[in-house]
């Protein structure tokens, strides 16, 4: 189809290692449109940039180094934990695009540990335990997943409940 194409670089998750010579060979097709780099490498953000100038849409889709991808150049974030906490998840992108960079970092700090949720084999259950907490949804997964149980269970909780007893107050942007 002619639909625009996100490419996904995930080596660290899913053993899938876009590499920025092989996006250089994508470059030439008009439908990729877009990188969600998560490599964990924010290097890799820079080298894309400094390749590409503004040719591709680049993303970060790693929660816990969106501040220093959007600081330096990714244009959004793909956000794991956005629908638990999407007030904080749009302001740190908004501040950060108005230039209000140590407002942003302040928010950012708090947020630091629910954002470490996103980077674990247990990512899924992690930000589905956290929606349950934070908006009082369900913690169900798709098999073979399983909901988390036992001391695991009770670190993401005391994680997200004292994030929770301390949330910020935003600033307006």
């Amino acid at each position: 189809g002619d639909l625009p194409v996100m490419i996904y670089s995930n080596r660290l998750a899913y053993r899938v290692d876009v590499t920025v010579d092989q996006m250089e060979e994508l470059a030439k097709d008009k439908r990729f449109v877009a990188i969600k780099e998560s490599s964990d490498d924010i290097r890799r953000s820079t080298e894309i940039i400094n390749r590409f100038g503004d040719r591709y849409d680049l993303f970060t889709g790693v929660d816990n180094l969106a501040f220093e991808a959007l600081s330096v150049g990714a244009i959004g974030w793909v956000a794991g934990l956005v629908t638990a906490f999407p007030r904080e998840t749009v302001a740190i992108y908004q501040l950060m695009k108005q230039g209000r960079r140590e407002e942003a970092l302040t928010i950012y700090r708090w947020f630091r540990p629910l954002l470490d949720l996103d980077v674990s084999t247990y990512l899924v259950q992690n930000i589905k335990l956290a929606e349950v907490l934070a908006i009082n949804t369900n913690d169900r997964v798709r098999m073979p997943r399983q909901p988390l149980s036992g001391e695991r269970r009770k670190t993401v909780e005391r994680i997200v409940r004292d994030a929770l007893a301390a949330r910020p107050e935003l600033p307006r942007f």
